[in-house]
C-alpha cells in the first residue's frame, strides 16, 4: 500500500475514534429505535428525528434525510425498521457530497482567503494547508493579513518555517488590505501556485469585517483578476449549532466557496457537518482531527459517515485479522 494510502487509513481510524462521542450521541439512539421498533409508523418517524436534530443534524437535513427515507421504504415495500438503517446512512451520505471541482483551486493558480473567529483554529489551518500544498509540488505563499491578533503572524511564521514556504506580512496593527496587496504582488512576482490568505473573523464586529473583506475582495479582483478566487471559513466542530451560527453570518460578509470543520476529535456534535452542508449549501472541504499535518484531510462524505456508524473497510478488517 502506498504512503498516501497508509495515511488515508491511518487518518480513517483517529476520525473513527474522534466520531465516537458522536457516535454515542447520534447512532446508538438510532440503532434502538431500529431494535425497539417492531413497526414503521409515525412514532418510528419521529423517534429518528428527534435523534437526528438533537445530535446536531439540523432541522433542514433531518427533513430531507426522513423525507426521502418515506419515499424508500414505499418503493421498496419496507416492513422492517431495521431494514432502513441501510437506507438512512446512505440518505446521511447524500447530504454531505462535495463536487468533484471542489478542490480546483490546487491546480490553479489561486488566491485563497481563510477566514474564521479566534479559537478555531484558523491560523493553525493555513499552516497545515500550506504544508498539504508543498508536499503535492504546489509553490505556495503565505498572506499574514490576520494583523489584529496579537502573536497570529509570528504563528504562522512558525507554520512557514515549518511547510518551507515564503510568508508576506505579520506586522500587528498593520492594514490586512495592503498586506494583500502586497502579497498579491509578491506572488505576482514569484510565479506562486497558491496564495494562501490568513485573514481576520472579527463577527462581533461585523460591519468592519465586511468593509475589510469586500476591500481586500477589490484589491485582489484589480490586482490579480485571472486567479482562481476560493474563500473557506474555519469552524469549530466542538461548538455544534454556534458554527452553524457563525458560518451564516460569514456567509452574509463573503462569497464562502468551503468549510474546513476542525477539532472534531472528541466532539459529541460532529453531526453538524452534515447540517451546515445541507442548510448552507456550502461544501465542507476539509476536515481536522487533530495536531498535525496529516490530521487534515480533504472530507470526503461515504469515510466520515462509515467512521461514524463505525463501519470497518475491509482493509481495516484484513489488518485487524493479521
Amino acid at each position: 500500500m502506498t504512503d498516501m494510502g497508509e495515511e488515508k487509513k491511518g487518518f480513517f481510524s483517529r476520525l473513527r475514534e474522534g466520531l465516537t462521542k458522536t457516535r454515542n450521541n447520534i447512532v446508538h439512539g438510532i440503532d434502538s429505535v431500529f431494535s425497539g421498533f417492531s413497526t414503521i409508523d409515525d412514532d418510528f418517524y419521529e423517534e429518528l428525528e428527534e435523534i437526528l436534530i438533537m445530535g446536531d443534524i439540523g432541522v433542514a437535513a433531518t427533513e430531507a434525510i426522513l423525507e426521502r427515507l418515506k419515499e424508500q421504504v414505499k418503493e421498496n415495500h419496507i416492513k422492517e425498521p431495521a431494514a432502513c438503517k441501510e437506507y438512512l446512512i446512505h440518505n446521511i451520505k447524500e447530504q454531505m457530497q462535495v463536487e468533484e471541482t471542489a478542490y480546483d483551486f490546487e491546480i490553479r493558480q489561486s488566491v485563497v482567503l481563510v477566514i474564521g473567529v479566534n479559537g478555531v483554529g484558523k491560523t493553525t489551518t493555513v499552516g497545515k494547508l500550506a504544508g498539504k500544498l508543498k508536499g503535492q509540488g504546489r509553490k505556495v505563499l503565505i498572506a499574514a493579513a490576520d494583523t489584529f491578533r496579537a502573536a497570529a503572524g509570528e504563528q504562522l511564521g512558525e507554520w512557514a518555517n515549518r511547510a518551507g514556504v515564503d510568508i508576506i506580512g505579520g506586522r500587528e496593527g498593520a492594514d490586512p488590505a495592503s498586506v494583500i496587496y502586497d502579497a498579491v504582488s509578491a506572488a505576482k512576482a514569484r510565479k506562486a501556485d497558491v496564495l494562501l490568505c490568513d485573514t481576520a473573523g472579527r463577527l462581533h464586529n461585523k460591519k468592519n469585517l465586511m468593509e475589510e473583506l469586500k476591500k481586500i475582495d477589490r484589491i485582489i479582483t484589480k490586482e490579480f483578476p485571472d486567479a482562481h478566487r476560493e474563500n473557506l471559513v474555519v469552524l469549530d466542530g466542538t461548538t455544534g449549532q454556534n458554527a452553524l451560527q457563525q458560518a451564516r453570518e460569514f456567509k452574509e460578509a463573503a462569497d464562502l466557496t468551503g468549510i474546513i470543520l476542525t477539532k472534531l476529535d472528541g466532539t459529541a456534535k460532529g453531526g453538524i457537518a452534515v447540517a451546515i452542508q445541507s442548510e448552507l449549501q456550502i461544501p465542507v472541504k476539509y476536515i481536522g482531527v487533530g495536531e498535525t499535518i496529516e490530521d487534515l484531510q480533504k472530507f470526503d462524505a461515504d469515510q466520515f459517515v462509515d467512521a461514524l456508524f463505525d463501519m470497518r473497510t475491509s482493509e481495516e478488517t484484513e489488518t485487524e485479522e493479521d
